[in-house]
């Protein structure tokens, strides 16, 4: 089945030839392989790229585990171009390379190189990258599939689309699978044969335990808030487990350098200001944490908001949850101030857009508390209630969009609607 994920493509298109590394980063099985090794590849060569001009090289196969060792993989490039015409070089995993920041940085020495390089961790971007190569990477973060490019490779209706999308997810493999028994074991086996096997071996953690219980806690409270603390609480009562604070940050740490999940930062809108805990942390792909609750926690309303999220991050935009104070006076005449939660607020240059999951809005009452923190907003950027129910767009006297899912999600544009 070929996939297209043609925001992607557009991406590497729009960076060739502008003398950096371009990284496409992202978490395993999301398709970045299959990004650069097949769409863009295809693209290079309907451009009339000679095959021998374009070098890949996948790092994680066992055959080119010899190029891993930094001055083998320079020679053999080296040995590869042999004139002055562009020669495009993929490399995947490029994390598993020897020193690799200082191979890259070779490679941007040779003129006529455009460089391409898949990895799966973000620390390669940041904390283990020297600092002169921080300047000359240009990240393309890849996500799963967005619920549009589901349904482009999905047979069926919206809605059981929806359905299916909910549960298992948006990694590209999930697709291709018949039934639901394929899909619970490959997303089950992938959690843990993949993605908890890299941290452990990475970090050489000990205490596996203690890990696998955090991802439990953090899969169970998407939507929620929560911090560290919570967390530590949390084993105490619950788990019987001592397990110390400064752990509990490092693992959060390390599933967020995995791309497994992202945590979403609170900001006081009439303040102006980050508030620094609690916060929010989603899950890269929901298929994938519900597999780790055994598919037994399926609440569509978090999954819903999980979805949001996701999908404002793969348009680009930054995503923090927003309070907003309200003022007033109670029944006594006494005033008061209490804060109310506004689901996303979404930023992208001088764009911003204030956004609540609903769900159901099945009465009046229930409109009135969903809008509230969207009507003590004194800005006149765009708010937008996203419901699970087909709706029609519409637009209310304060300004506030009312809009479905299917709307939200399938509408490029659906933020301008």
């Amino acid at each position: 089945m070929d996939i297209k994920r043609d925001k992607y493509l557009n991406d590497l298109i729009n960076r060739m030839h502008n003398g950096m590394v371009k990284v496409i980063t992202g978490i395993r099985r999301c398709g970045k392989s299959y990004l650069l090794f097949h769409i863009f590849q295809n693209y290079l060569l309907k451009q009339d790229i000679p095959a021998s001009h374009i070098i890949t090289i996948e790092l994680d196969q066992r055959k080119n585990r010899k190029y891993r060792e930094p001055d083998t993989i320079l020679d053999y490039i080296e040995s590869l171009i042999t004139d002055n015409a562009p020669y495009y070089i993929l490399l995947d995993e490029v994390q598993m390379l020897q020193d690799f920041e200082e191979v890259l940085n070779s490679l941007l020495h040779i003129g006529n190189a455009d460089i391409y390089v898949t990895g799966s961790n973000s620390k390669f971007l940041s904390k283990d990258v020297i600092t002169e190569f921080r300047g000359r990477g240009d990240e393309i973060h890849i996500f799963p599939l967005t619920f549009k490019e589901f349904m482009e490779a999905y047979d069926g209706d919206i809605y059981h689309g929806w359905a299916e999308y909910i549960v298992y997810g948006g990694l590209p493999l999930t697709v291709t699978m018949k039934t639901e028994e394929q899909k619970i074991n490959y997303l089950t086996n992938l959690f843990t044969e993949t993605y908890l096997k890299d941290i452990i071996e990475r970090h050489r953690i000990e205490k596996t335990q203690e890990l696998d219980d955090l991802v439990n806690i953090l899969a169970s409270a998407i939507g929620s808030l929560t911090n560290p603390p919570k967390i530590e609480a949390t084993f105490q009562s619950t788990i019987k487990s001592t397990i110390s604070l400064n752990t509990i940050r490092q693992y959060i740490e390390y599933l967020e350098d995995a791309f497994i999940i992202h945590k979403a930062n609170r900001y006081n809108v009439k303040g102006r200001k980050y508030i620094g805990s609690p916060l929010k942390y989603y899950f890269e792909d929901v298929g994938l944490r519900n597999a780790r609750l055994g598919f037994r926690q399926v609440e569509e309303t978090h999954l819903m908001e999980n979805v949001i999220y996701n999908e404002l991050r793969s348009r680009g935009y930054s995503v923090d949850v927003g309070v907003v104070d309200k003022r007033g006076k109670n029944e006594d005449g006494k005033e008061y101030k209490k804060q109310l939660e506004i689901d996303f607020i979404a930023n992208l240059g001088s764009k911003r857009y204030y956004i609540q999951s609903a769900f159901h809005i099945p009465t009046d009452e229930k409109r009135i508390q969903e809008c509230a923190s969207l009507i003590n907003i004194n800005d006149s950027f765009k708010k937008i209630i996203v419901v699970r129910d087909v709706v029609n767009i519409t637009r209310d006297e304060y300004g506030i969009t009312t809009m479905s899912i299917y709307d939200f999600l399938l509408r490029e544009n659906s933020l301008e609607l």
